[in-house]
């Protein structure tokens, strides 16, 4: 019945992009795609953006719990609000970009939540610590200038602790909480 209900909701996908019972790979589209963290600094609300994301979803209709996803994010690249801030983030204490230059995130295998929600158990690595992450998106298809793509939507929450990015000063929670929030609104295309 769980393989029956897969099916019928990837069938969209099926026949949108022609593609009967072998894997999509899809690529994403960085013009039109936005992942965004939201954080607090002594209670004042802040966001920045991570840019030019390098991202592939290899997902078979026939088989959506087998799907590959593979996400490479150029920490350097992020926008934030100011050029000082950003010196913050990427200094030794924080992300420690010079050492660590990319996050990524991974995931070998997704389950069906409803009839376009799914979660990818992956891992995720930050610095150099790496942890299991189940990653909730919801996925849509459509038409766009006549050709298939996907959009996908996800909110995860992230503890940077966890991660290493906090040590020295950052390490303290008051007045740069743990929790990051990650907002993910992606298109990719064949």
């Amino acid at each position: 019945m769980r393989t029956l209900f897969s099916r019928a909701a990837l069938l969209p996908l099926a026949l949108v992009t022609g593609v009967t019972a072998q894997a999509a790979v899809w690529k994403l589209e960085p013009s039109e795609s936005r992942v965004i963290f939201n954080y607090s600094y002594e209670g004042a609300p802040s966001k920045g953006e991570f840019r030019n994301i390098d991202a592939t979803f290899d997902i078979d209709v026939a088989n959506p719990a087998a799907c590959n996803i593979n996400v490479t994010i150029p920490i350097a690249d992020m926008a934030v609000d100011t050029e000082e801030v950003l010196e913050y983030l990427l200094d030794v204490e924080l992300f420690n970009a010079a050492e660590f230059p990319t996050a990524s995130f991974q995931a070998t295998q997704c389950r069906l939540e409803s009839m376009n929600s799914f979660v990818a158990d992956g891992s995720l690595t930050i610095r150099d610590q790496t942890h299991p992450i189940s990653f909730p998106f919801t996925l849509e298809t459509e038409i766009y200038d006549g050709q298939p793509r996907f959009h996908l939507t996800s909110e995860v929450t992230v503890l940077r602790l966890d991660y290493g990015v906090g040590t020295g000063y950052w390490e303290d929670t008051i007045a740069l909480p743990n929790e990051i929030l990650i907002q993910v609104d992606v298109y990719s295309g064949q």
